[in-house]
C-alpha cells in the first residue's frame, strides 16, 4: 500500500475508509430465504440500513428478492419509497402518528398497529378514503415493549366495532431473546403469539427477527424479518458466524512516535508502558463511532499484526502500539484495520461492551465510504 494517497483518489481528504460489499448483503439475504424457505424473507432497513445507507442498500435487497422492507418512522418509509420500485411493500414499525396517518396512505406505507389508539386512528384515516390500506396488528408476546396486550385484545372481541372496516394482513410481535437459542422465553413467547394471534383476524404470522430464523422452522411461520443478519452481525454466539462480513474500516495513521518507558500516552495519561514503545496515531475516535468503552480490550489490525489500542479514545484520534510491526512498513498516511478480516462488527462490539447493532448504526458520516461487489456504485465521501 502506497504512503501517499493517488491525487485522483478523493479518500485522502477522510480520516478513514468504510468498504461496503454489496454482494456480501445479496448474499446473506439469499442465504436468510433459503434458511426460512417455508417462510417469505422481508428485509429490515431502518436507521438508514443499519446505518450502511438505505438508497445503496435496499435495491440490492430488492433486486435479490426482497418485495417487503420494514422501517421504524413515516419518514424513513417516504425516504425508502423513492428508492425501491413501485410493487414493493414498505412497513413501519413505530405505526402511525397523529398528523402522520395520512402520509402513510399517500405514500403507500403500511403501518404496524401497536395500541387501541392507532387503531382508532388508522380507521379514522379510512373514514376519509374511499378503502382503507392494509395494516399490521402487533401483538405484545412478552417482551412489554410493543403491541396489544391480553386486556387490548378482550376489548376487541368485546367490541367488534373496533376494528370495523381494518384490512389486516399480518398479526406480529418479536422475540426478547432469540440470541440466546436455550432461552425458555423463546418458546413461552411462540406459544403466546399463537394464543393471542387465534383471537384476531385469520392474517399471515410474524415473529422472528435475525436471531429467530435461527431457533428453527417451528419459529418461522408465514413471515421472516431479518435486519442485522442482513449485514453480517452474528445471530448469536454459540458457534461461528454463518453470514458473510459487510463492512470493512480503514484507517490513515498520522504520526508515528517512540516513548520511553513511564511515559504517560493519551488523555489522562492512563498508558504506561513499562518498556519503550512504538506507537500510532489513527485518525478515528468517538466521533466517529468508535466507542470510548471498552478501548483497553480492543485493537486494530496491520497485515497479520495485532496493534492493541492505547490509553484512551479521543474524538478524532486513537493511539496503537505497533512495536511488533518491523520498522520502516508502516509509515504516515498508510491504514490499518479497525473492523475488517481479522477483527469483526461483533470483536469490536464485545470489546466495547454493547452489540453489533450498536456499532454499525453508530459509524460516523465522516468516512470516506466505498460501495464494492456486483452492484457497485460510484463511491462517495461523507
Amino acid at each position: 500500500m502506497s504512503a501517499c494517497p493517488d491525487p485522483l483518489w478523493p479518500s485522502y481528504r477522510a480520516g478513514a475508509r468504510l468498504r461496503v460489499d454489496l454482494d456480501a448483503i445479496a448474499s446473506n439475504y439469499r442465504y436468510l430465504q433459503t434458511l426460512a424457505s417455508g417462510a417469505s424473507c422481508a428485509a429490515v432497513v431502518k436507521a438508514d440500513a443499519y446505518g450502511l445507507g438505505i438508497e445503496r442498500v435496499a435495491p440490492v435487497l430488492e433486486n435479490a428478492g426482497a418485495t417487503d422492507f420494514f422501517v421504524a418512522h413515516v419518514d424513513e418509509g417516504i425516504r425508502l419509497r423513492s428508492v425501491v420500485s413501485e410493487k414493493a411493500r414498505i412497513t413501519v414499525l413505530h405505526g402511525p402518528r397523529p398528523g402522520a396517518s395520512g402520509d402513510c396512505v399517500r405514500y403507500g406505507l403500511r403501518p404496524v398497529l401497536n395500541s387501541l389508539e392507532q387503531i382508532a386512528l388508522w380507521r379514522d384515516e379510512g373514514s376519509r378514503t374511499d378503502v382503507l390500506p392494509e395494516a399490521v396488528l402487533q401483538v405484545d408476546s412478552g417482551m412489554s415493549r410493543f403491541g396489544l396486550s391480553g386486556t387490548d385484545l378482550e376489548i376487541l372481541q368485546a367490541d367488534t366495532g373496533l376494528m370495523e372496516g381494518l384490512k389486516v394482513s399480518l398479526v406480529m410481535s418479536h422475540l426478547a431473546c432469540a440470541d440466546t437459542p436455550d432461552h425458555p422465553a423463546n418458546q413461552a413467547q411462540k406459544d403466546r403469539m399463537l394464543q393471542m394471534s387465534a383471537r384476531l383476524p385469520p392474517a399471515p404470522l410474524s415473529l422472528s427477527a435475525s436471531s429467530g430464523i435461527f431457533l428453527g422452522t417451528d419459529y418461522h411461520l408465514d413471515v421472516v424479518r431479518p435486519g442485522a443478519a442482513l449485514y453480517g452481525i452474528a445471530p448469536n454466539r454459540t458457534g461461528p458466524n454463518p453470514l458473510s462480513p459487510v463492512v470493512r474500516l480503514q484507517a490513515h495513521v498520522l504520526q508515528i512516535r517512540e516513548i520511553l518507558p513511564g511515559e504517560g500516552v493519551g488523555y489522562g495519561l492512563t498508558y504506561r508502558p513499562d518498556r519503550p514503545r512504538r506507537i500510532a496515531t489513527v485518525a478515528v475516535g468517538y466521533a466517529d463511532g468508535f466507542s470510548r468503552l471498552g478501548a483497553g480490550q480492543g485493537c486494530a489490525w496491520f497485515e497479520e499484526i495485532r496493534l492493541p489500542i492505547l490509553g484512551r479514545v479521543s474524538m478524532d484520534s486513537l493511539i496503537v502500539d505497533i512495536s511488533d510491526v518491523p520498522e520502516g512498513k508502516l509509515g504516515p498516511d498508510m491504514m490499518v484495520d479497525l473492523i475488517g478480516p481479522r477483527r469483526s462488527v461483533d470483536d469490536v462490539a464485545e470489546a466495547a461492551g454493547t452489540i453489533g447493532y450498536e456499532v454499525l448504526t453508530s459509524l460516523g458520516h465522516r468516512f470516506y465510504r466505498e460501495y464494492v461487489g456486483n452492484h457497485e456504485n460510484p463511491s462517495e465521501g461523507d
